[in-house]
């Protein structure tokens, strides 16, 4: 079964607002290889306005920038949307409802991890318990103001990680891994 891993920035103070800072090297170097492990990427309608077209148009301006070029090779983009009328590029599906089943028919189908980002559709997805790894990545500031984790989650019960890997970066960011205990 395939997993599906959400992966996100955010600062000492949970916000996770990417106009706010930006990644260093050494961090953007760790989504690369996140994203090259996935074939599907799954976002709300916020999220996906913000890296598409970007991220495609990116990689065909700039056959340099390897995060552009990660992101333009996967071959799965699902949309869960209910205002968005038609998708930027080909290989994108909106989905308006379902989000519990077609996870699950998702994780069913054969190949690469499953990535997640944003705020909004993570927290249902951790809500609903479908999220297999969580990956932050710690940066050390605190903004003091934009949008923040898990924002507005409403759990039954909490939620029980495992850290299983942690990586220091030279400029004093952290990767965490965790997977649900």
């Amino acid at each position: 079964m395939r997993k599906l891993i959400y992966a996100i920035n955010t600062t000492l103070d949970g916000c996770c607002d990417h106009t706010k800072f930006y990644p260093d090297e050494a961090t953007m170097d760790y989504f690369i290889k996140l994203t090259r492990d996935a074939d599907t990427f799954l976002y709300g309608r916020k999220t996906y306005q913000l890296m598409v077209p970007y991220w495609p148009d990116e990689a065909k301006a700039n056959p340099d920038d390897e995060f552009a070029q990660a992101f333009d090779a996967v071959e799965k983009i699902v949309v869960f949307s209910q205002s968005l009328d038609s998708p930027e590029e080909k290989k994108t599906r909106i989905v308006r409802t379902g989000l519990y089943d077609e996870i699950l028919k998702l994780k069913q189908e054969q190949g690469k991890n499953i990535l997640t980002g944003g705020v909004t559709i993570p927290s249902q997805l951790a809500k609903l318990g479908l999220i297999d790894e969580y990956h932050f990545v710690l940066h050390p500031i605190v903004i003091g103001e934009g949008r923040r984790l898990f924002d507005g989650i409403n759990l039954q019960e909490k939620l029980q990680l495992k850290l299983v890997e942690s990586t220091v970066f030279k400029s004093g960011s952290v990767a965490l891994r965790y997977i649900k205990q």
